[in-house]
């Protein structure tokens, strides 16, 4: 976590806000943190939103090509998650998720404390995959 991402006045307005949580004392580490396996899981559940539209029925997490912290999540912050489409392949679609915490002393003021970006694949019954129906009035 050496990366400091400084504090900002706006959130991102190229992105879509897909979700926003506030993490509870159950979710903290030893050190009083929240777990970096509680953000990943958000971020998943995040992410999956845009490609869910784009999907039209079951889809499953198969990569997680980045995953960077760059600040700690505390208790009582509130998480704001924004997403955007990267890719879309045959069966694939890969989006890039960004976290803002809003902390609990300064509100109004934003931290980036997490990037990741995840490849969702649309699957069937079977839990094959499968093609993704066409975009043109999707997205």
């Amino acid at each position: 976590m050496s990366n400091h991402s400084p504090a900002i006045s706006t959130l991102p307005h190229d992105k879509e806000l897909v979700l926003k949580v506030i993490p509870m004392p159950a979710d903290c580490n030893a050190n009083g943190d929240i777990f970096g396996g509680w953000v990943m899981a958000q971020v998943d559940m995040a992410g999956s939103v845009l490609p869910a539209r784009i999907a039209q029925g079951r889809m499953a997490t198969v990569a997680v090509n980045e995953f960077i912290f760059k600040q700690p999540v505390r208790i009582g912050d509130l998480l704001s998650f924004y997403a955007e489409i990267m890719r879309i392949g045959r069966t694939s679609i890969t989006v890039r998720v960004e976290v803002y915490a809003e902390r609990m002393r300064s509100q109004g003021s934003y931290t980036k404390v997490t990037e990741a970006q995840l490849t969702y694949v649309a699957i069937d019954e079977n839990g094959k995959p499968r093609a993704l129906p066409p975009t043109q009035a999707i997205i």
